[in-house]
């Protein structure tokens, strides 16, 4: 959907990187949210602070992979917004206590970019998903991508009663850091 913004700290290219499996390095990775009202006047940000995943790079630098987000983790400052969240109306922790992220194809596509297509899923429903993620790391044992991805809340069911209030897009911005797995 949303490309992010260039950062020169690549080595090499992502067909460079060799296959193998690779996990989530949950310390070199963030997922950020942000979400505006109608207005514009209040921009509610957050972040959740438990991810996991892993994957696995392919010859010529194509990749599959999926990425675990605790949905109980998620930290707004305020605690009564974040308690809110968490409820029913949101993210319905007590039933579906993490969102999955299931990449079936990243593709390089340009020096350091790669095109990210894979489902989405929260609260038990699956949306396909598609964007370009840019690498700010690229070694042989570790590789950093980042995008930006509008997610569209009423694809999973949750339009809340203040939807006229705020808008239904929220924008998630990944930063995921796989480093390659012991052999």
């Amino acid at each position: 959907m949303s490309n992010t913004t260039s950062n020169s700290h690549t080595s090499g290219s992502l067909t460079d990187v060799g296959p193998g499996r690779w996990t989530l390095d949950p310390a070199g990775t963030s997922v950020h949210i942000q979400n505006k009202t109608l207005g514009g006047l209040i921009n509610v940000k957050g972040t959740f602070t438990k991810v996991s995943g892993e994957g696995e790079a392919l010859a010529g630098g194509g990749a599959h992979g999926s990425i675990t987000i605790d949905a109980t983790s998620v930290d707004t400052k305020n605690t009564k917004r974040d308690v809110h969240l968490r409820s029913a109306d949101f993210f319905d922790v007590d039933k579906h206590p993490s969102f999955v992220f299931t990449a079936t194809d990243v593709t390089p596509v340009g020096d350091g970019t790669a095109q990210i297509t894979g489902e989405l899923t929260v609260l038990g429903k699956s949306s396909a998903v598609s964007f370009t993620a840019e690498a700010s790391e690229i070694s042989p044992d570790a590789v950093t991508l980042t995008a930006e991805v509008p997610v569209d809340r009423r694809e999973f069911g949750m339009a809340v009663k203040q939807a006229l209030v705020i808008r239904p897009v929220t924008l998630v911005t990944l930063t995921a850091r796989f480093v390659r797995q012991s052999s």
